[in-house]
């Protein structure tokens, strides 16, 4: 067993390092929101790089929004953010 373990870390160290992801910008994302229902509204969320790969620090029109924060609750709080009309007659 041992010379198991010996040949498996012998051929680890050999091989090459594997590729560690490039530094993200720190600017991850911008989303631009225009609204046209109630007249002509635009609104900006933009998500900054943390220290976690899968969060970011988000501003909603350059106001701090959320401090760590996944894409999912990004896409939940759009969600919810949207006044609900109903469809009415054509």
């Amino acid at each position: 067993m041992a010379a198991a373990r010996a040949a498996k870390e012998r051929i680890r160290l050999e091989s090459t390092a594997p590729e560690c992801p490039p530094t993200m910008p720190e600017l991850r994302r911008r989303i631009v929101i225009t609204d046209f229902d109630f007249g002509e509204v635009t609104h900006t969320i933009e998500l900054y790089r943390t220290g976690r790969i899968d969060c970011y620090r988000a501003t909603a029109d350059g106001k701090p929004w959320h401090e760590r924060i996944g894409w999912a609750k990004v896409l939940e709080g759009i969600r919810k953010s949207f006044l609900r009309v109903s469809a009415g007659q054509d």
